[in-house]
């Protein structure tokens, strides 16, 4: 690269980190001054309350902020060059708008596969510790499951039954498990309870019956132990609070499948979080190329106006995101559309914009 690209690729990359780290800073004051009290009460360690939770939370916001915090970025910087006249200059020479904007593009590819790298197998495992150490010290103690009357598919057509499920024990009482065929119940084990054998990794059902339906009757089956495959473990009665963030980007996918071959519901979560991890770098690139074109001609408003346009638009971006987001969550929209689509939209905003660039 030439002067001028290492010009403006160093000041972007440090300028973008001290934004980051500024804004980062500040979260984690307004996190303490919230918790205080909870930390106060349940007395963590300083090495878990430093290492644990505020390194591991400092590199979650660090990455959540990412996109907002580039554009922001891009927008200071470059409408501080076209307010000292740096940028007239620099088209006088004969460089192009597009050559003009390959370090740009070149800094925001870096943060992008960063970014991408994070999201993908880091940030999940610190989120891991983060919510645990959240679970302990400022929920009040390890998570209870507390519901009744458990009604889970465990795979296609294949229905399970838990009147409740105890965490500490690893059991679960007045268990069912039915199987349908072409609507009909073909197979159905009762047991008082189920109990998770860790050394075989299965369920073992106790004081168990078996009806098997076929076309020339019933047959029934009595016993006092017998051990079932089930796509099912003691995790999935575990905390689902933010549950799609602590998985890597190869655990995620191999949820939505286990999730898919049981044929359950809520597999939209996983696949906006799967969705969004893949869509968040290419964000980043986009809104750097709009950032630049908002705010690389010199403006009348001065800096003040190409900064709140460059706020208005990252406004609008973040909440067209929310909103399709939120929609597909429900189920009432695709989830991979849904998370594509404020980078589609804004990828053509980018264009008509780049178009309206006096050349």
């Amino acid at each position: 690269m030439k002067i001028l690209d290492w010009y403006i690729f160093k000041r972007f990359l440090t300028t973008y980190v001290f934004v980051v780290s500024l804004v980062t800073l500040i979260i984690l004051v307004i996190d303490y001054t919230e918790k205080v009290e909870n930390f106060i009460r349940n007395k963590p360690s300083t090495h878990d309350l430093l290492l644990v939770y505020y390194v591991n939370l400092a590199i979650f916001w660090a990455n959540y902020v990412s996109p907002l915090m580039v554009f922001i970025t891009v927008v200071l910087f470059t409408a501080n060059l076209a307010a000292k006249t740096e940028i007239i200059a620099i088209f006088s020479t004969g460089v192009s708008f597009l050559r003009f904007m390959r370090p740009y593009l070149l800094a925001a590819s870096l943060i992008a596969g960063v970014i991408f790298y994070l999201v993908a197998y880091v940030i999940p495992t610190a989120d891991k510790k983060r919510l645990a150490f959240e679970q302990k010290y400022v929920q009040g103690g390890t998570y209870y499951y507390d519901k009744r009357d458990v009604h889970i598919q465990v795979g296609p057509n294949v229905y399970a039954y838990l009147a409740s499920y105890n965490n500490s024990t690893q059991q679960g009482d007045k268990f069912t498990l039915e199987k349908f065929e072409n609507n009909k119940l073909v197979q159905k084990l009762a047991a008082s309870y189920i109990v998770w054998k860790p050394e075989i990794n299965k369920w073992s059902a106790v004081d168990y019956s078996i009806r098997t339906i076929t076309e020339t009757g019933e047959q029934l089956t009595y016993g006092k132990l017998i051990d079932t495959t089930l796509a099912l473990e003691p995790k999935d009665f575990g905390s689902t609070q933010d549950l799609e963030k602590t998985f890597t980007l190869t655990e995620l996918n191999e949820h939505i499948q286990k999730l898919q071959s049981r044929g359950a519901e809520g597999v939209e979560l996983y696949l906006i979080e799967k969705y969004q991890r893949l869509a968040s770098p290419f964000a980043i690139v986009i809104l750097t190329a709009i950032g630049v074109i908002v705010s690389a001609r010199k403006s009348r408003g001065g800096v003040g106006f190409q900064i709140a346009l460059g706020f208005g638009l990252a406004f609008i971006y973040i909440l067209f995101f929310m909103m399709s987001s939120g929609i597909a969550k429900k189920g009432a929209f695709d989830p991979f559309l849904a998370v594509w689509l404020p980078n589609i939209v804004f990828s053509v905003v980018g264009l008509v914009l780049y178009r309206t660039v006096p050349r």
